[in-house]
């Protein structure tokens, strides 16, 4: 059971996201992303709502290139669900509370 958004790099994408025993979000972002920061209040209430079934991660684009490429992303904010080592859904872009929470709840229930 996670609290909290973890920060990683591509070092550690292994054992904390592939490794996990629960689905993970992973949250791509960039300092330099507008958008981004309107995200990550979300990602903070994200966490705190599904503690107990969802660990979310946060992964900066730019010193992380090899999970960038792994996981197609090409635009910030990004988020990929991940569940037993594969890729179960993925969305760019700003994302408001109430999408969030329904993307979550379709893709963790499935």
């Amino acid at each position: 059971m996670s609290k909290g958004v973890i920060t990683i790099t591509d070092a550690e994408f292994a054992s904390e996201v592939l490794a996990a025993d629960q689905p993970v979000l992973v949250y791509f972002w960039a300092p330099w992303c507008g958008p981004c920061k309107l995200m990550t209040g979300l990602m903070n209430l994200a966490a705190e709502k599904y503690s107990d079934r969802l660990k979310i991660v946060k992964m900066e684009v730019d010193p992380n290139p090899d999970s960038v490429k792994t996981y197609q992303v090409e635009g910030v904010p990004a988020l990929r669900l991940i569940a037993s080592k594969k890729l179960k859904a993925s969305t760019e872009g700003v994302i408001g509370k109430e999408k969030l929470l329904g993307w979550l709840n379709e893709n963790l229930d499935n």
